[in-house]
């Protein structure tokens, strides 16, 4: 049973839990519970930048950070990196007491401050060797219409909605969508907006 990163490296999959015997993705509800709301959350965080980065550039500067290549945590808690400050990340997990943060709700956040307090992994410090043994032969997760497309095939008269942040799969009413459009109603359209 091999154990393969998707989309970014760090989490693991059981290949026999996401592919086909055909190198398919599996229907989402044949995938077991904590792996799908995984995969679906990698849709979500494959374009996402590298925290480090965006610690060192701001919102602003937004597009000069790297876009993540690994993730490490829990799903809605975990940390994005570039190769770069994937070093950083590990010194402070395996030095700085990190790995006291793991799988708690701060895991994220304690990183967040960390770093952004100027720490920084010694000169030299080692990372992870990755093992890419096929990077190329591994199908990349679908694209969140296409998962939606897939998850709705099956359900004749009911729809199914992935919140791509959370990884969560609910059931929608049919008149649900207009529900969560905003009501223009109670809106105020008299009042002025200062302009720059």
């Amino acid at each position: 049973m091999a154990k393969v990163s998707i989309g970014l490296r760090g989490w693991r999959f059981d290949e026999r839990e996401v592919f086909t015997d055909e190198g398919e993705f599996r229907p989402l509800d044949e995938v077991p519970d904590d792996t799908r709301r995984r995969l679906i959350r990698l849709t979500y965080l494959q374009s996402k930048p590298c925290d480090a980065c965006y610690l060192v550039h701001g919102e602003a500067e937004k597009k000069r950070a790297n876009q993540a290549e690994i993730v490490y945590g829990e799903p809605m808690e975990e940390v994005l990196l570039c190769a770069e400050h994937e070093a950083d990340f590990l010194y402070w997990f395996r030095e700085a007491g990190g790995s006291d943060a793991a799988g708690t709700e701060t895991f994220r956040d304690e990183f967040h401050e960390w770093f952004a307090a100027g720490n920084r992994a010694p000169e030299g410090y080692g990372g992870l060797e990755h093992v890419e043994t096929d990077p190329g032969g591994l199908p990349t997760p679908p694209e969140p219409e296409e998962l939606n497309r897939r998850l709705n095939e099956q359900y004749e008269g009911e729809r199914k909605r992935i919140n791509l942040e959370t990884g969560e799969i609910t059931t929608v009413d049919e008149g649900d969508d207009e529900d969560d459009l905003p009501s223009l109603d109670e809106a105020d359209l008299s009042r002025e907006y200062p302009t720059k």
